[in-house]
């Protein structure tokens, strides 16, 4: 009899549970509005589920599906709701008579979209994530290449992108790594609540490459972050080291080289990335389709013109971007198309090739010219920086990592 009794007990406790709480993928608070009015508002979070709609939502939470497509209206030309991610948070705000107040859809890592009702309808804005920044101190030894080196996760990788995209001018991180090489890293942490989200910029670097050490530092003036060397030169050059980062050169610049499908000696003017096919493939500096489609043994093949002389060849390419058209400009770093096998190729790669007044000439020893230093009347507050800067990466040792907390007594509060 007491067994029946206890479960008849839990049978009334799950009753409650289930009635107070009726779908689990919702979290619903409510407010009295006051002891006369027996309505309360809400608000109602929650997580998007794998194939879910903001109309699913709607209906499951007893809200005016006439509403959600005036909201969507709203946001149309902030953020297009019609498709949502799985993942992303939502919050609704609710009023008595169960109209939709306001609603918040996290975009993604740097944004919401927040639609909120007014007099005349909705309107909808994008708002900045607020996040709190501490310095990371990341060091690390190369082995293999730098993804590897610099570790696991998505967050890894792209710091590691944009740590290749700083010295791109003067490494080719394809060629130019050496397993040995170390490199050194001050980075912004960005917290939500307490708990790390991402990284941000890259504050300062130092990488030492076959026995060469480069520094960059991240100076700020105009509203614009560019990057510099001790002396306050610009990091950036006139042209990219390498179209696309990461992969390996599979056939070197030659004057007599054994063509792998013809099986003769000729010479090989340019460099091959050996890359997986739709890699995609940037242009190395400012400059105007010169050429955009097929030509024999080069396949899809791209030709860009730069100032004073220079051009610049992509071929074998899987696709050309839809937007690269013979006279059209392009933007240093811009993709203009994807690694492939067309033309007279043995396998998927890049055939990267420079010509100076129509000469051709080897990529990796080519000497670009530099961007504009610092104006001379900002040099005293960027050495202060760099000397701020300079000492925070002689605190990190490869392989090492920690948090600002851990760095707090190497941390130069006269220099801020």
């Amino acid at each position: 009899m007491k067994n029946f009794f206890q479960i008849g007990l839990m049978l009334i406790a799950a009753a409650f549970i289930f009635t107070r709480f009726p779908d689990s993928r919702d979290v619903i608070k409510t407010a009295d509005t006051g002891p006369r009015k027996a309505e309360t508002s809400r608000e109602i979070s929650g997580t998007i589920k794998k194939g879910e709609t903001l109309f699913e939502v709607f209906k499951r939470c007893g809200l005016d599906a006439a509403e959600l497509f005036e909201i969507r209206e709203a946001a149309a030309d902030v953020h297009r709701l019609r498709k949502v991610q799985p993942g992303q948070k939502y919050k609704i705000s609710v009023a008595e008579d169960n109209k939709v107040d306001s609603l918040s859809y996290w975009i993604d890592d740097d944004g919401i979209l927040e639609v909120t009702r007014r007099d005349q309808g909705f309107t909808a804005v994008r708002t900045a994530i607020e996040y709190e920044k501490k310095m990371e101190y990341i060091g690390g030894v190369i082995k293999y290449n730098l993804i590897s080196s610099i570790g696991k996760g998505r967050e890894r990788l792209m710091l590691a992108l944009q740590l290749s995209d700083i010295f791109a001018w003067d490494v080719d991180f394809a060629s130019d790594l050496r397993e040995g090489d170390t490199f050194k890293i001050v980075v912004e942490g960005l917290y939500l609540e307490g708990r790390f989200k991402k990284f941000g910029n890259i504050l300062s670097a130092e990488l030492n490459n076959n026995g060469k050490m480069y520094k960059a530092f991240g100076f700020a003036y105009n509203g614009k972050t560019e990057y510099y060397d001790t002396d306050g030169r610009s990091l950036k050059k006139a042209f990219l080291k390498a179209p696309l980062n990461f992969r390996r050169i599979s056939s070197y610049y030659s004057g007599r080289r054994l063509h792998p499908i013809l099986k003769v000696y000729r010479p090989h003017h340019g460099l091959d990335y050996s890359a997986p096919v739709w890699t995609p493939v940037s242009a190395i500096g400012d400059g105007k389709i010169a050429y955009a489609g097929y030509k024999g043994g080069y396949g899809k093949l791209v030709i860009i013109r730069h100032r004073n002389g220079y051009e610049t060849y992509y071929g074998h390419l899987s696709k050309i971007a839809k937007n690269i058209r013979t006279g059209k400009n392009v933007d240093q770093g811009q993709i203009i198309g994807n690694v492939g096998n067309s033309g007279l190729s043995t396998g998927p790669h890049l055939h990267f090739e420079v010509r100076i007044n129509n000469k051709s000439v080897n990529p990796l020893r080519v000497r670009w010219p530099r961007g504009e230093p610092i104006p001379d009347q900002l040099l005293a507050d960027f050495r202060k920086f760099r000397k701020r800067m300079d000492m925070q990466l002689a605190s990190i040792t490869p392989v090492f990592f920690a948090s600002a907390e851990k760095m707090r007594d190497n941390d130069p509060k006269d220099d801020l």
